[in-house]
């Protein structure tokens, strides 16, 4: 389908997250955004085409749909091939964010994706996580220009890729310790193969998938690097010997399994300091706020395994619910998935050490107090843990959330509470501003308290506030 537009003097900016890729680039004319195909690209998009992989894909959920727009719209004229309007994914998100599930199902569909490209005659010549995106509750691939036409006897060009960027810290996460994930943080090209074969623990060499494609992979890379030659997974590969490889990779990814279970906050919902009647007030109180702040997009900050994202997505709004506990989180992801919830992503996040600016100039993958869209932030059984266990100001708290929306629904948990109490039980009680009428000069720099509604059979206290 072609939209027709006609060019204008609005402003073009480039994604400083896609220049790597000759074949195009993102970028936004006036706001809306576009990608840009190459004449570079040009064989293997017309095949593509005339193919029809790329509509079957998107038919099927797997790829982003897009419209075709006029040329004239082109943020590189003397380049463009083509332009592409697609349709915008609600949040971007990245694979150090993302849960041991999703980075799994994000595994998954590259290989159904790669396996389908395959029996069409093309291939995926990238395997990047970063190609995917949580879109209405799945993963969806993001990158129209990832696929290329297949040479006979080529091995997968991306085969290295898909195990630096998902094999690896799968592995790492489900062999040795769930925190590994955040590695990519570190390693925004993926986890490099030799590293994940020292960390993994020597009872992996005895699983014919790791030993395979991380620790004889490894070791492959190794000798070439030594012999200044470049690493290529197989070489004369045939059409047998590359679906066997897909099979492997799969059964791989598919083996790799974590358990939520035994971290500190994996069942906090089910203990909470207030009775039945308490967390139903609690419920009530919440839901009637979010009704009288409005807006579309709420993030849920300590969502937890989400009660009270889901009372936000169930009035409409798009949720992105972060916590620091990946099996919190991990919870989450499951329940969203059985349920079949579209409306609400679970990240995991540490507020105290949120995700920075990473890549090139710190742009590339944009820090996590610069990707907000919320209208409201919720920030419920969270306070005490910021300002207490974490030593940050309340006026810092304050200054963070006014930050990220112009709404926020904050409660606040006295000293009394069996949870503070739990807190300050092995450290010196400093925090001489902890206090209800601290709270509310804190925030009253940065907001207007609007209510405070206490919660029944409890000391704590939900505030709605707007930012000043």
């Amino acid at each position: 389908m072609t939209t027709p537009h006609s060019r204008d003097a609005a402003p073009v900016t480039r994604d400083p997250g896609s220049f790597r890729d000759p074949s195009g680039f993102v970028f936004r004319r006036g706001g809306v955004l576009y990608r840009q195909v190459n004449r570079v690209f040009a064989d293997d998009w017309h095949a593509a085409a005339d193919a029809g992989i790329l509509r079957r894909w998107q038919e099927s959920g797997w790829l982003i749909g897009h419209e075709v727009a006029d040329t004239s719209l082109a943020a590189d004229p003397d380049r463009a091939l083509a332009i592409l309007r697609p349709d915008p994914v609600a949040f971007v998100s990245y694979p150090y964010e993302w849960t041991f599930g999703q980075l799994k199902d994000a595994a998954l569909l590259t290989l159904d994706l790669q396996e389908d490209a395959a029996r069409a005659g093309f291939t995926l010549r990238d395997a990047s996580a970063y190609n995917i995106q949580f879109h209405r509750g799945r993963p969806i691939l993001i990158d129209s220009l990832s696929i290329e036409r297949l040479e006979p006897a080529e091995p997968w060009a991306a085969y290295r890729q898909f195990c630096q960027h998902f094999v690896a810290p799968l592995a790492l996460m489900a062999r040795r310790d769930i925190r590994c994930g955040l590695m990519l943080r570190d390693y925004v090209d993926g986890i490099p193969l030799d590293l994940a074969s020292t960390l993994l623990p020597a009872s992996t060499r005895l699983s014919v998938g790791l030993a395979s494609h991380l620790h004889l992979h490894a070791r492959a890379q190794r000798r070439s690097a030594s012999a200044g030659l470049s690493a290529r997974p197989v070489r004369g590969i045939g059409g047998t010997r590359r679906a066997a490889l897909l099979a492997s990779l799969r059964a791989t990814v598919q083996g790799l399994r974590w358990s939520p279970a035994g971290t500190e906050w994996a069942d906090y919902d089910q203990h909470t300091s207030y009775s039945d009647e308490g967390t139903r007030a609690k419920e009530s109180i919440v839901e009637a706020m979010l009704r009288e702040v409005g807006g579309s997009v709420a993030w849920d900050l300590g969502a937890n395994v989400g009660r009270f994202s889901q009372i936000a997505a169930r009035l409409g709004r798009r949720v992105v619910a972060w916590d620091v506990d990946p099996a919190a989180s991990e919870r989450h992801y499951q329940r969203l998935k059985t349920s079949g919830e579209t409306l609400v992503l679970p990240l995991v996040q540490d507020i105290v050490n949120p995700s920075p600016g990473l890549g090139w100039a710190g742009a590339e993958r944009a820090a996590f107090v610069d990707r907000s869209d919320a209208d409201v932030v919720l920030a419920l059984g969270l306070l005490h843990h910021l300002a207490i266990s974490n030593n940050v100001p309340l006026e810092w708290i304050a200054s963070l959330f006014a930050r990220l929306a112009p709404s926020a629904i904050v409660e606040f948990v006295p000293k009394d509470d069996p949870m503070v109490r739990r807190l300050l039980g092995s450290r010196r009680d400093v925090f001489l501003d902890y206090t209800q009428d601290g709270f509310e000069r804190a925030f009253g720099t940065r907001f207007r308290v609007l209510a405070g509604v206490p919660i029944p059979d409890s000391g704590r206290i939900v505030y709605r506030m707007e930012r000043t």
